[in-house]
């Protein structure tokens, strides 16, 4: 059964006129385009809040003003303080406050069932968290949206979030929003190498770890991530050898294989 309401907060490091802006004028800029967090993210041209009551936020296909996908109709618009939609059925509303705190505003998400039947998955809180991530960096990254490169790989473990914190620790892997914390279990976790995303799902069922993926991951200093990985107790299947690249393969918590190779100076 959907609970009635979710509900999600995080606090950024501005005033509310500004968060107000960067979350309605800049969506583009901080929601991750990956392949799961839009309606069609394969036609995915823009991501718009039309400002205003009245206005749509929206999803935008082609050129055609006629070719986009409403996700809500605005009922509520005031700039520094809360905006609200709700979707074109009018089953599911969403509300948007900033208020202000010690150095900064702290930016919360109320999304509300409004009728018996409405069916929908809660969103939020699985990607307000970009939102202070852009906003840590936005002054000094290019204002253009921030795409997935076209390989990513997906994981299965028993403990997603703990195993995130290992790679992070171990491999030296990263994110663009955020590492989990103990106690915290999202529905998915993206790491990043690159723009090419490693994301990680709970195992529904017994498997073989090894079978669940072949990882190859390139590196800018592979003897300096090397020792990163024997130093936090990585298993090493084996160690750097040269064998048409330079390369070399480490086992994680659970049994996964993963190969990591020097880069090219070439390689983006």
């Amino acid at each position: 059964m959907t609970e009635p309401s979710a509900t999600a907060s995080v606090e950024v490091s501005v005033d509310p006129k500004t968060a107000f802006e960067v979350f309605t004028e800049e969506i583009d800029l901080w929601w991750v385009r990956g392949p799961i967090n839009f309606w069609d993210s394969a036609r995915l041209l823009e991501l718009r809040i039309e400002p205003g009551v009245g206005g749509r936020f929206l999803e935008v296909y082609g050129t055609d003003p006629e070719d986009v996908r409403v996700s809500g109709r605005i009922t509520d618009w005031r700039p520094g303080e809360q905006f609200s939609y709700r979707t074109p059925e009018g089953d599911v509303e969403t509300s948007v406050s900033f208020a202000p705190i010690d150095g900064g505003t702290r930016v919360t998400v109320v999304q509300t069932l409004l009728t018996a039947d409405a069916n929908t998955a809660f969103v939020w809180p699985n990607v307000l968290h970009w939102l202070p991530a852009w906003i840590g960096r936005r002054d000094s990254a290019p204002r253009i949206p921030r795409e997935l490169g076209r390989l990513s790989i997906a994981l299965y473990y028993s403990d997603p979030a703990a195993a995130a914190r290992w790679l992070h620790k171990v491999f030296g892997l990263t994110s663009w929003d955020r590492i989990p914390a103990v106690g915290a279990q999202p529905s998915w976790i993206e790491l990043h190498v690159g723009s090419s995303a490693i994301l990680l799902f709970e195992r529904s069922e017994p498997a073989s770890p090894a079978a669940d993926h072949a990882a190859w991951v390139y590196v800018d200093d592979l003897d300096a991530h090397f020792a990163q990985a024997k130093g936090n107790g990585a298993k090493i299947l084996q160690e750097i050898h040269q064998h048409g690249f330079r390369s070399y393969e480490a086992e994680d918590l659970e049994g996964h294989r993963w190969t990591f190779l020097q880069a090219r100076p070439t390689m983006q």
